[in-house]
């Protein structure tokens, strides 16, 4: 091994000794990628397309150690893991920006390379993934490393896609815990946890979020921070009065129920240190696997993943002067959490177009002389709050034209039909926006007419490329979509799932069952006992279930860390796994130096599920009493 080598080795340990799923190195240094050895090519699968490669975020998953009789269970791992990513926000709401591909390289070997130990035997893979650093008895065990060349020659494969508008995901055979972070991240396709690790990873490498961890290794707690104000968008040295006055960091949300949990304000640690440095949240998914960004990180989420596309798809061309006889208009993102607003003016005026993605220059009487029109398309999301992120390039573009109405625009024979649309294969869900977009003329664009279940739906002001079906409050049940075409026989269908998924929970034998007329159900307990959450639907697809306990932030139910299909384990101080601790009931406990005082007394369980169609079930509880022994 050259010096060059064990310096990149030494780095890679060192970054798994901070944080397993910190941003940095998660590649080795090999030689160039090679084709896979299993005698078979690698085959590019389109997952999901919402657009064109070169005008959405592209996340590419593959997978080492599938044979090719395996393929099946990479699949099945390749599935959890977007189930989970596409329940959490801000990717819920932006599932379009993004599409997502899989290679699939069948390896000769099934498994990874010193798995789980550094005695375990090498395998022949397509990816050279390791454990241990990449088999370094100097690195840690869960350092999960891809051949970063290899990888990237993989990806290079999904035309249209490059470095600057992709993520590779790359996930191993195995049901080991593990992953890495950093511009390619990776993940075990099997373990309990692994599907929580990709939103973390991208959080970091897209995002540039930090930790929020308070140890730089496991099981040792971090000193005191000693630095200056951190250059972190959530961490800070900031008094919440000093964030105020200074307009400064998360001051925009200081106070508010967090997405998290709790209450965003200021909560020491971070940053690898335990004392002197505050994040906004108890918890959140850049410090705990299972909870959600809280609303300072997906804000910056928000911005990264829109900063990667270009709210204006096209428009009517701009590069010479237009006459005032047609029809201009903008084709716009849709995302699925809430329609792009558009603001038209003419030489700085607002026009009163009420949304609408075009504008019939006929109808303004355009005085002689050149004019300037501008459409201007804005997200309007509450995800956001600063005005210079909702201000940036990420979340308004603006294009214009020259208007000069001494000239006449050429006319000529157009086709009418819709040339993009939500995807018409699977269910949407009763919280989601719809959209069609059409061709378009110079003499007008056509209209589209939204029917649900045969009953005509208006949109909202005159923009009728979507359609929101929160507004319509859809009753429970199975319903049909359907957009028209105006003047044709062009049209697109969609069935809408308006029920969402159910689960069910089962316990370990309490000591005993307490039924009152008008609570919950209520069990009670001495000791640790155990929770099942099984979820039901009547539709296909996966359904992600999360649990909270006494209103703290929603927890993605994940079976137990060690076991996928174990049931999850509340004790009254936790459990401690691999120096993290899980499952103290009460007032959570994330690493073996927080509280572990047991909070007898009574608990409210809540459960819910969240369906592929995007559906949140109703929340639903019971009781549970810890009584001392």
């Amino acid at each position: 091994m050259t010096s060059q080598r064990k310096g990149v080795r030494r780095a890679v340990a060192r970054l798994a000794a901070v944080c397993l799923l910190a941003a940095g190195l998660v590649g080795t240094t090999q030689a160039a990628a090679e084709t896979p050895t299993s005698g078979e090519g690698p085959v590019v699968v389109p997952v999901q397309t919402t657009g064109p490669a070169d005008k959405r975020f592209n996340l590419v998953f593959m997978g080492d150690g599938y044979t090719a009789a395996e393929m099946p269970a990479f699949r099945a791992d390749l599935e959890r893991h977007l189930n989970t990513l596409w329940s959490i926000e801000p990717f819920a709401s932006y599932r379009s920006y993004v599409n997502v591909w899989a290679v699939e390289a069948p390896s000769a070997e099934s498994g990874v390379d010193c798995d789980p130990g550094l005695t375990a035997p090498a395998r022949d893979t397509a990816l050279d993934m390791g454990f241990w650093g990449g088999c370094d008895p100097d690195s840690v065990q869960r350092l999960l490393t891809v051949d970063s060349r290899k990888a990237g020659a993989l990806a290079d494969l999904v035309p249209g896609t490059h470095r600057a508008n992709r993520q590779i995901v790359a996930l191993a055979h195995s049901d080991t815990y593990g992953g890495a972070g950093g511009s390619y991240a990776t993940a075990s396709g099997g373990n309990a946890l692994s599907s929580l690790i990709t939103p973390h990873e991208i959080g970091h490498s897209l995002g540039g979020l930090q930790d929020e961890y308070d140890y730089y290794a496991r099981g040792v707690p971090g000193e005191a921070y000693e630095g200056p104000e951190p250059s972190s968008v959530h961490h800070t040295l900031l008094t919440e009065d000093q964030m105020r006055e200074q307009r400064a960091k998360w001051w925009r949300w200081l106070g508010e129920e967090s997405e998290s949990g709790g209450v965003i304000g200021r909560h020491e640690g971070g940053m690898y240190s335990t004392k002197g440095v505050w994040r906004p949240s108890r918890h959140s998914l850049m410090k705990t696997l299972g909870y959600a960004f809280d609303q300072v990180e997906r804000e910056v989420m928000v911005r990264a993943i829109s900063a990667k596309v270009d709210l204006v798809q096209d428009h009517t061309p701009d590069a010479a002067p237009i006459g005032a006889d047609r029809t201009v208009w903008v084709d716009t993102l849709h995302p699925v959490g809430g329609a792009l607003a558009v603001t038209w003016r003419l030489d700085g005026r607002t026009l009163d177009t009420r949304g609408a993605r075009t504008v019939d220059l006929r109808g303004l009487r355009v005085s002689p002389g050149t004019h300037t029109l501008t459409a201007t398309v804005t997200d309007p999301t509450p995800f956001v709050r600063d005005p210079a992120v909702r201000a940036s390039a990420a979340l308004t573009r603006t294009v214009g034209w020259t208007v000069d109405p001494s000239l006449t625009t050429v006319r000529g024979p157009e086709d009418r039909g819709f040339t993009g649309y939500t995807p018409t294969g699977s269910p949407v869900g009763a919280r989601s926006v719809v959209h069609a977009d059409t061709t378009h003329a110079v003499d007008g664009t056509p209209a589209v007419r939204w029917r649900l279940d045969g009953r005509p739906v208006a949109t909202y002001g005159r923009n009728d490329r979507d359609l929101d079906l929160r507004a319509l409050r859809i009753a429970p049940g199975t319903h049909t979509l359907t957009a028209r075409l105006a003047g044709t026989d062009e049209e697109l269908s969609w069935a809408v799932d308006a029920r969402p998924a159910t689960a069910a929970y089962e316990l370990s034998e309490p000591l005993r069952t307490v039924r009152r007329p008008g609570r919950p159900v209520e069990y009670v307990y001495d000791g640790a006992f155990t929770m099942r959450l099984t979820a039901r639907d009547d539709r296909e697809g996966a359904v992600v279930s999360q649990f909270r306990v006494d209103g703290d932030g929603w927890y993605t139910y994940y079976g137990w860390p060690t076991d996928a299909d174990a049931p999850f384990r509340f004790s009254p101080g936790g459990t401690v796994i691999d120096d993290l601790v899980y499952g103290k009931l009460g007032r959570s406990r994330a690493v073996p130096w927080d509280d572990a005082s047991p909070d007898y007394g009574t608990h409210t369980v809540e459960y819910r599920t969240i369906d592929a169609a995007g559906n949140i079930g109703p929340a639903r509880s019971f009781l549970v009493t810890l009584v001392e022994r």
